[in-house]
């Protein structure tokens, strides 16, 4: 399903990381390692980045080698932009290549707990066209500083997919439910709100039904299946939901209208992806 991967790095540990987690997509086969060396600002030495390029290929042989210990074929690229940006960068890369995923992290910072998402793949979450895996890793505070806790092993084992029951997450869920290695799915529909009890209690009783029909495809299909309905703010029900039943990745489409929709893809999506702390796919459909 996702045979073609491309991972842009800036070589820090926290990509590192990542790095470990590629050899869990399901379908994997080459990988494309991109390193965006951004010359449109003078460096310590003026405008000689040649130094910084000679260095990001040496670091992209490395993490080359390790891949190609896990049996992937890999190629690596460094691409220098002297105009655009990082972001707009990384997509044209994808586009070039054809790739079928994008796999980022969210290195966000922010003064409130409130984790956010970095600037680069906040951008590519908007514009972006390819699928997007944006990978998180918990943070613990230790004796010797922050560690990271991987959630590699079996990523794709336990989904949580949200639906608004639109055409977009119709055509989100039979893609994930296509993907190799998901043994079980958990089914979310929150219900924003409603003007009395009873019409709340109505729409509840229909999503139920709506959740049941998707839970028996996904019986058919061999996957075991919960259904969750919630009332309250979608970003937050999802993410409580994926916490209480440790979900492995939230796999969502375009959810939710934002002001520019076209831009926003699902206000929704944007408000989960910046809130979890979970791995993230993103389907575009």
């Amino acid at each position: 399903m996702f045979e073609k991967v491309l991972f842009p790095t800036d070589f820090s540990d926290y990509a590192r990381k990542i790095l470990e987690c590629i050899g869990e997509i399901p379908g994997i086969k080459k990988v494309f390692l991109l390193h965006i060396v951004d010359a449109t600002h003078p460096s310590k030495r003026g405008w000689v980045f040649d130094p910084e390029i000679e260095k990001a290929k040496i670091y992209l042989e490395e993490d080359k080698k390790f891949l190609e210990n896990l049996g992937l074929e890999t190629e690596t690229k460094v691409k220098a932009i002297t105009a655009g940006d990082v972001p707009r960068a990384i997509m044209d890369t994808a586009d070039e290549e054809k790739v079928s995923l994008v796999v980022m992290g969210a290195r966000g910072k922010s003064l409130i707990k409130e984790i956010l998402l970095g600037s680069v793949s906040a951008n590519v979450l908007r514009h972006g066209k390819t699928h997007l895996l944006i990978m998180r890793h918990k943070v613990a505070e230790g004796l010797k500083g922050e560690v990271f806790e991987k959630f590699c092993p079996r990523i794709f084992s336990k989904v949580l997919f949200p639906t608004d029951f639109s055409k977009t997450a119709g055509s989100a869920f039979s893609f994930v439910k296509g993907l190799k290695g998901i043994e079980e799915m958990v089914l979310v529909h929150v219900i924003r709100k409603g003007e009395t009890k009873e019409e709340i209690e109505e729409r509840v009783q229909e999503a139920k039904k709506k959740l049941e029909v998707l839970g028996k495809e996904l019986k058919r299909a061999g996957i075991k299946n919960i259904i969750h309905v919630h009332l309250g703010d979608p970003p937050e029900e999802i993410n409580r939901v994926a916490e209480e039943e440790d979900c492995s990745l939230i796999a969502i489409g375009p959810y939710g209208k934002g002001i520019l929709r076209e831009v926003l893809k699902g206000s929704v999506t944007c408000a989960v992806v910046r809130r979890t702390k979970r791995p993230v796919l993103v389907v575009r459909t």
